[in-house]
């Protein structure tokens, strides 16, 4: 085959056409315009590129459309041109997307834009969206309002800051009733919350997620409580690795209870093992931690709303001493 005819195919043939022939199914709560992810049981395979590019988040296999045949089928090059060539003309499933993509960059930098967008206020959509859809607490909500983490989002929904290790604002997750995303040109680091001088550091994979787990522990203090974004990006383990070097530091994979999040957990440990300090897996008992808080919350309602006493912890599949020996302990 041409050279140009295998470009053909390679700009002709999505991936996620290849996706779905596979069995493949977009999973829409986790999906961006961006990054669309497909399941087939516990695989998962993120589209990228407009559809011209993948991953797969639980190991470092990645590439353009024949790489994907050739991950999935455990076939040769020569192999997949045959299957992409029988692709051509197949269209995949659209997923439906909630808000219209824009047409150009934004105007403004990131700075701008996130200074442009007021804090949550009581009663505000966003409050609303934090303290009766996702059961957050007003006084982790205002803990993180007051720590210039949160912005009102369009039509309800929340910006929750990702911020460098001088404090600047370089993007921010997205996340509402009929919304999710991340900022267009922002740059995914950590979302933070919690103590500034931390030796504790809670790892999870949403901002939602680390302010639930900082509810259910209730803001432990000398505790901060992080998010990647689901990203791992080179600047998101540098910041990790700076804070794992902290005299005495514990690094805590809060990451979801499946696949994905174990993958992520043991990144962590890895980091741990090179910086030399203490490491913990700590799994919410559902998938994640909001489900977990939202579920608590509503046990609490039905009967009759009566407060947790103070320091009782959600169960949560607790692994402590998963260290290499020499770790330093928490």
């Amino acid at each position: 085959m041409k050279k140009s005819d295998v470009e053909e195919l390679r700009s002709g043939v999505l991936c996620a056409a290849v996706l779905e022939r596979a069995g493949f199914a977009v999973d829409g709560k986790e999906s961006t315009k961006r990054a669309v992810k497909f399941r087939r049981g516990d695989e998962i395979i993120i589209v990228i590129h407009d559809g011209k590019g993948w991953f797969d988040p639980l190991s470092e296999a990645k590439g353009d459309v024949f790489r994907l045949v050739e991950h999935l089928k455990g076939i040769s090059f020569v192999e997949a041109l045959d299957h992409v060539a029988d692709l051509v003309g197949f269209v995949a499933s659209e997923p439906v997307w909630t808000r219209v993509p824009r047409k150009h960059r934004p105007d403004l930098s990131i700075s701008a834009r996130w200074q442009s967008r007021r804090s949550p206020w009581q009663g505000s959509l966003t409050w609303r969206y934090l303290r009766d859809e996702r059961r957050l607490p007003e006084a982790v909500i205002g803990a993180a309002i007051r720590q210039n983490r949160l912005r009102e989002g369009p039509r309800g929904s929340m910006w929750a800051a990702h911020t460098d290790e001088t404090g600047a604002v370089t993007g921010w997750e997205e996340r509402g009733p009929e919304w999710r995303g991340f900022a267009t040109c922002g740059a995914k680091i950590l979302f933070r919350l919690g103590a500034v001088d931390a030796i504790r550091f809670c790892v999870t994979e949403a901002a939602i997620d680390a302010m639930s787990l900082a509810a259910i522990e209730q803001m432990q203090p000398g505790s901060l409580y992080l998010s990647t974004g689901g990203g791992w990006a080179p600047a998101t383990v540098a910041a990790i690795r700076r804070l794992a070097a902290r005299q005495g530091a514990l690094l805590v994979a809060a990451t979801d209870n499946n696949a994905q999040g174990e993958v992520y957990a043991e990144r962590l440990k890895a980091a741990a093992v090179e910086a030399g300090c203490g490491f913990e897996r700590l799994r919410p008992a559902a998938d994640d931690w909001n489900e977990d808080l939202r579920t608590t919350e509503n046990q609490k309602k039905r009967e009759g709303g009566g407060e947790k006493k103070p320091g009782c912890r959600m169960p949560a599949g607790r692994v402590k001493g998963e260290a290499s020996p020499g770790f330093a302990g928490p």
